[in-house]
């Protein structure tokens, strides 16, 4: 899918996220990516595949739990 120099990260790899924009709807809250993967404000993705990868927002520190 990918026209340019050097190449986006295949939709399988880690760093996928790392791709261009092809399309951003921010008001509706996705983007589409140019390896063909669609991330979500939420931080989930849907893989060209299908496959559904849940979001993955990094803890805030006041949302980290310490044990007493």
């Amino acid at each position: 899918m990918c026209q340019h120099q050097p190449p986006c990260p295949q939709a399988e790899s880690a760093d996928r996220e790392s791709a261009r924009l092809v399309a951003h709807h921010p008001e509706q809250g996705w983007s589409l990516l140019c390896n063909g993967v669609l991330l979500f404000e939420d931080t989930g993705e849907l893989l060209p595949d299908g496959r559904v990868i849940a979001p993955h927002r990094p803890l805030g520190a006041d949302q980290v739990m310490t044990a007493a």
